[in-house]
């Protein structure tokens, strides 16, 4: 038997799919307030020609995140706007920590002539591999 959540699974999660009348009833919410959230800025749905509102699948999940936060754990809309604000700057950063692990591999894989500059905190450091250092005389 397929669930709802797994049936949505299988589309675009960005692509808008979804009626207003259609998305409250996932989100499990009256129209009213997605109307309300769209004018707060908590959730925004792309508008067709007509003005009329288009919900995605992200956009559902994000209503029930917004109806979780707000009825389950009391959280009022303003902390509600704080948090989704604070979770897409994590979503953010954690791709950009990601772009630089990627490039941290492609480098790692590189020649052994490769250098690498990193920063830390404060500080820069310039490091060569072990196969790059030539010793600074011979012993014999």
């Amino acid at each position: 038997m397929t669930t709802t959540g797994s049936a949505l699974a299988r589309f675009d999660p960005d692509a808008p799919l979804f009626l207003i009348s259609t998305a409250a009833r996932l989100a499990g919410m009256h129209p009213q307030t997605l109307r309300t959230y769209d004018r707060m800025g908590l959730v925004s749905p792309t508008r067709t020609r007509g003005r009329g509102r288009r919900y995605t699948i992200r956009d559902v999940e994000r209503l029930r995140l917004i109806q979780s936060l707000s009825h389950d754990e009391g959280i009022n809309l303003a902390g509600v706007r704080r948090i989704m604000a604070l979770s897409a700057e994590v979503e953010r950063l954690q791709a950009h920590v990601n772009r630089l692990m990627a490039g941290m591999i492609r480098l790692n894989r590189a020649s052994p002539s490769s250098r690498l500059f990193t920063v830390s905190g404060q500080e820069a450091v310039f490091t060569r591999r072990d196969a790059d250092i030539e010793p600074d005389h011979q012993d014999g």
